[in-house]
């Protein structure tokens, strides 16, 4: 019996300000047995998703509808190196209001490169090691550090300018929405659930469509993962990955990857 009743892929993008339509930011969704269809931005006069317009749509869909998947392509945490670096406490809700604190990135007309360059926002006191990788990082083949900017394949900028959505997402939805493993390695019934995913370890399931861009593929192969693991009960296993207690600990800070053991 499956767990959730929809599924949605989001591949992220940090690029600009939040407010900018992106090309880079594709979303699908999948309900019961039909194959994820990509959604669209209705109120935007832009045919692609901005970070602000994605963020209220999705507060909007996990009020509103049954117990949802979401997996998102970007870090949810930081290396425990940077909370020791920076002298935070090792919680995760005190590291969002901290980060949100120094990387304005959410704010109108604010981009990630120009907190990086000292135009706005504090971000040098909040700066990190390219060297610093978290746990689920180095078991994932291929996963960049979250401070490895301007390379191929990163997910620094979008991690950087996706976090501030991620904080303001759970004050508003609370107890409505677990995100994973933060909230807990067990989840509710009922819930509904945020993970962070690396399209990279699915990809290669699905055929790549070639009217899709790369971004799309990547959307598509998370959500028709998600669903696919639902319905055949592998998603317990994924949401219950095989770590030691220490492991699971620092996953609490860290977070970790679906699908990663």
């Amino acid at each position: 019996m499956s767990i959730f009743s929809r599924y949605i892929g989001i591949d992220y993008s940090g690029a600009s300000t939040p407010e900018r339509g992106l090309k880079g930011i594709r979303v699908y969704l999948a309900r019961d047995k039909n194959i994820p269809e990509e959604q669209r931005p209705i109120s935007s006069k832009s045919k692609y998703w901005s970070r602000r317009e994605l963020a209220h749509w999705l507060l909007n869909t996990l009020q509103e509808g049954p117990p949802t998947l979401i997996g998102i392509d970007h870090c949810f945490s930081f290396p425990i190196k940077y909370f020791a670096s920076h002298n935070l406490e090792n919680d995760w809700k005190t590291f969002l209001l901290d980060f949100h604190y120094h990387w304005p990135s959410d704010a109108q007309g604010v981009s990630v490169q120009m907190i990086r360059n000292g135009t706005v926002g504090r971000g040098a006191a909040r700066l990190g090691d390219a060297r610093w990788r978290r746990l689920t990082d180095v078991r994932a083949v291929g996963a960049k550090s979250v401070f490895h900017f301007d390379v191929p394949g990163s997910v620094a900028k979008s991690s950087h300018a996706g976090l501030p959505w991620l904080n303001k997402m759970k004050l508003v939805l609370s107890e409505r929405i677990h995100v994973w493993p933060f909230d807990g390695w067990t989840i509710r019934a009922g819930k509904s659930v945020l993970a962070e995913v690396y399209p990279a370890l699915w990809s290669s399931f699905y055929p790549k469509n070639k009217v899709h861009t790369q971004d799309q593929h990547d959307a598509f192969c998370v959500a028709s993962y998600l669903a696919e693991a639902d319905r055949s009960g592998l998603i317990s296993n994924l949401l219950s990955p095989d770590l030691s207690p220490n492991e699971k600990k620092l996953g609490l800070i860290e977070g970790w990857i679906l699908g990663v053991e």
